[in-house]
């Protein structure tokens, strides 16, 4: 018990530097035999954790402490894991940059005056920062890339349905999933083999054949059909990312697997549909945040129309307040059909293009972000700039399809990271690669 006391002493240090923590659990002594026996992890600030405070980096949850655990956590309790906080992100996962959080800022380990990526951020600045082993983020447009691939470690996006969502405080319903964050591909595998778990709670769950990825990294990778949508080195991508990735992926080539360029026009309408069906979906779930059912309650007037008013303006953070608005409008009368139905129909139209490329292909790959990770403060004010970091990252939502980042680079210290995507429930395919992009890049 004393070895765990100082090692959370420890992370306690290193964290006023990085703010990767919102809240530190209690060091427990009666870890279980398991998988994850004995390993550190970080738990996003969104995953209910029975017990202990989880706020969703909001004021609106400041003091809410969940009676029950996210399935997830549950399973990784099973397996042994030590939990050692609520990791900090974007205010209720809507961000990019962990800067929207109530809480303060989280800092990236590898430059503190830069952001870790969002939203799980906190996360991934734990792994990275050597705070934790492993962390458990949500992604729903790119939550769990965008920081793995600003921190340098790994992090996958499962299809949606592989892991239950019961516990992770809804953002976007129909996009978001929990999935593993780590410092290798192993560890990322054995993570998702430990979450990986059917849950009759989540309708969404689907109960398929469950995989032990770890005993699939070394396959061998000749033969391989990689496609490279031209789409994912558009405007805006840093030559110096670009050139990183396709170092990586001739290295992929040239151990035998097939690479080919290809175009998915499509991809081209992913950003604004994505933002049209996420915000809308904000809109709706985070309507009971009133602080009259959940949430802050201010207690600052006895007229109902403005107690509901002043809770909310309390409560919420500004880009929070954004997107409220932003979907509230999408889905009001007379624009219903002009944006969130004719998103949706983008959707479908992204998702049967993808089922078309894994029809011939069977993996894609591009880069995970288009830039370095940016300076802290730098599109604060700029909150289209903010949602055009996402650009590579949000059509594997739309199209409930698994996607993982892999560090295969760095620029003046700063990590890059390669984006590799493949068919539903084919997380083993892209779990091997990358296991090899790790062996051949040597980040």
């Amino acid at each position: 018990m004393s070895n765990l006391l100082d090692a959370f002493e420890e992370i306690k240090e290193k964290n006023k530097s990085i703010n990767a923590y919102i809240t530190f659990s209690k060091p427990d002594d009666s870890i279980s035999d398991g998988k994850l026996s004995g390993k550190t992890i970080a738990v996003k600030d969104t995953i209910s954790t029975a017990g202990l405070r989880t706020t969703c980096a909001s004021k609106m949850l400041e003091n809410y402490v969940p009676p029950y655990d996210a399935h997830a956590v549950s399973l990784i309790k099973k397996h042994g894991a030590i939990i050692t906080g609520k990791a900090n992100c974007d205010e209720f996962a809507m961000g990019s940059s962990t800067e929207h959080s109530a809480f303060g800022p989280t800092h990236n380990p590898h430059d503190l005056e830069r952001v870790p990526g969002g939203s799980s951020g906190g996360s991934a600045a734990a792994v990275a920062g050597g705070l934790a082993d492993l962390a458990l983020g949500s992604d729903t447009g790119g939550s769990i890339r965008c920081p793995a691939s600003f921190c340098g470690i790994v992090g996958l996006k499962p299809t949606y349905g592989l892991v239950s969502r019961y516990g992770l405080v809804a953002y976007g319903n129909s996009l978001e999933q929990i999935g593993p964050m780590a410092k290798n591909v192993y560890d990322c595998a054995l993570l998702l083999e430990c979450i990986s778990d059917y849950d009759d709670r989540d309708a969404t769950c689907v109960n398929t054949k469950r995989i032990d990825y770890t005993s699939h990294l070394e396959d061998d990778i000749s033969g391989l059909k990689i496609a490279v949508p031209k789409e994912f080195f558009g405007p805006g991508t840093d030559s110096i990312v670009e050139k990183s990735v396709w170092n990586t992926i001739k290295k992929l080539e040239s151990e035998g697997a097939i690479v080919e360029e290809i175009n998915i026009d499509s991809i081209k309408y992913s950003l604004a549909a994505y933002y049209i069906i996420a915000m809308s979906e904000a809109s709706s779930n985070l309507a009971r945040f009133d602080g009259l059912r959940y949430g802050l309650h201010t207690g600052k007037s006895k007229d109902w129309n403005e107690l509901f008013s002043n809770n909310r303006k309390s409560g919420f953070g500004f880009e929070v307040k954004r997107r409220i608005m932003l979907g509230t409008f999408s889905l009001s009368s007379g624009y219903f059909d002009e944006y969130y139905i004719k998103a949706q129909k983008v959707r479908s139209l992204i998702t049967n293009d993808f089922k078309k490329v894994f029809n011939k292909f069977d993996v894609i790959a591009g880069p995970t972000m288009p830039t370095l990770a940016f300076k802290l403060g730098e599109k604060l004010t700029d909150p289209l700039s903010m949602y055009m970091t996402d650009i590579d990252t949000v059509s594997a939502n739309l199209a409930g399809i698994p996607s993982i980042s892999i560090p295969c680079g760095n620029s003046n210290s700063l990590p890059i990271g390669i984006q590799l995507m493949s068919s539903h429930f084919n997380e083993k395919t892209i779990l091997n690669l990358g296991n090899r992009v790790e062996q051949i890049a040597g980040v």
